[in-house]
């Protein structure tokens, strides 16, 4: 990063760590190593925002993140094991335990001896990911939230904004989407919105006139959110200076980006914790399953945490629907676009977008980091 104050330094060479990645690279890189289920470090300010956002006393949350790594392993080896049984995973906070559907109940025992419970269903993740496929291709109004695959409810849960449930256009898409497939209908108080805002003196990086937050380092820059820039795009530091260049970007869609960075700034693996709590390091970028706690920071609203609720939604935003994305519990504002998720010390996703905000509380929905590694060939910065 370019050289100023010792303090401007410091904060400078951390935003360009905010950010999330897979050690999933290119698509011939080697797949991230399996992480151990040993009980992640915990610092003290990361268990005092889980009590905060989670309810969780200290001991809880040391626990709870002990047993969502130890989920996050059995997942893919219940996942291989079962093969075109597998209905899909959950992790489940009251047991600490993950749950694994499975559409053939010969195939429990051997789900079971790794470590996790069982569910019998009748669709599966196969087939419920057809009919999730089916709606993508209807073209959505704008009370219609989005929708994913659920395997709590073997269904396709289509989520609509509360005020519009009962307008035609609304009824209509819920009528189709149920002759696509089994789905089950919820309800959002809000309409998702993307999360860029306009310009903030001293805040992480902007482009044009919007300013959204670092995602995670990845060797010659950093990852974030799609919609805060396109390709070609010029990137200024919290200084005003000439930061990087957009690489590749994409939104609608998806909403990823790659941000590579001129001689004078660097990257390393840590994700700002904003004096809430501790920076925290990025140690690699395992998935973790529905159920499981999840922390994001951001330039505007800082450090929040919640839980994973679902994967693999397509999220209906005013521009066009974005697909592929996990929606969590956890706040957020606007500003916050491209900043990091983070499960532990595993890198999750980029913040795309959601409702509602830090007082009133509501959801956000991120893009996965691993599809953006893979997509742009890249290598997330660990330590």
């Amino acid at each position: 990063m370019k050289r100023t104050t010792p303090l401007r330094a410091a904060l400078a060479a951390l935003l360009m760590t905010v950010g999330l990645g897979a050690a999933a690279g290119a698509a011939d890189a080697a797949p991230p190593p399996e992480p151990s289920t040993a009980a992640p470090a915990a610092t003290a300010g990361l268990l005092d925002a889980m009590r905060r956002d989670l309810g969780l006393t200290a001991a809880q949350a040391e626990e709870r993140l002990r047993a969502e790594k130890t989920a996050a392993a059995v997942e893919r080896a219940a996942r291989r094991t079962a093969g075109s049984a597998f209905g899909g995973a959950w992790f489940d906070p009251a047991t600490g335990r993950l749950v694994v559907a499975l559409t053939d109940s010969a195939e429990a025992p051997a789900v079971r001896a790794l470590g996790a419970d069982t569910r019998l269903v009748r669709y599966g993740a196969a087939a419920l990911d057809r009919a999730a496929a089916r709606l993508d291709a209807l073209g959505a109004p704008a009370g219609i939230a989005g929708w994913h695959v659920d395997p709590r409810s073997d269904s396709v849960v289509v989520t609509v904004v509360r005020t519009e449930r009962e307008t035609p256009a609304v009824r209509a898409f819920v009528d189709r989407a149920r002759a696509a497939g089994p789905v089950t209908v919820a309800e959002s108080a809000g309409a998702p919105r993307t999360y860029a805002a306009g310009t903030v003196g001293g805040d992480p990086y902007y482009t044009g006139n919007v300013r959204c937050s670092i995602g995670f380092s990845v060797y010659g820059g950093f990852v974030t959110a799609g919609h805060c820039g396109g390709a070609g795009a010029a990137v200024r530091g919290w200084d005003g200076s000439a930061m990087g260049t957009f690489q590749g970007s994409s939104f609608p869609g998806d909403d990823y980006a790659y941000v590579g960075i001129h001689s004078g700034w660097w990257t390393v693996p840590v994700v700002l914790g904003w004096g809430t709590v501790p920076d925290q390091l990025v140690r690699g970028s395992a998935e973790a399953p529905v159920g499981a706690s999840i922390c994001r920071s951001g330039s505007t609203t800082h450090w929040h945490c919640g839980t994973v609720l679902a994967k693999n939604e397509t999220v209906n935003y005013s521009q066009g629907a974005v697909r592929q994305m996990t929606k969590t519990s956890v706040c957020a504002e606007g500003g916050d676009s491209g900043g990091s998720f983070l499960s532990g010390d595993q890198a999750q996703g980029v913040t795309s977008g959601g409702w509602g905000n830090c007082s009133s509380g509501g959801e956000t929905w991120f893009q996965p980091v691993n599809e953006i590694l893979g997509r742009y060939g890249l290598t997330l910065h660990t330590t």
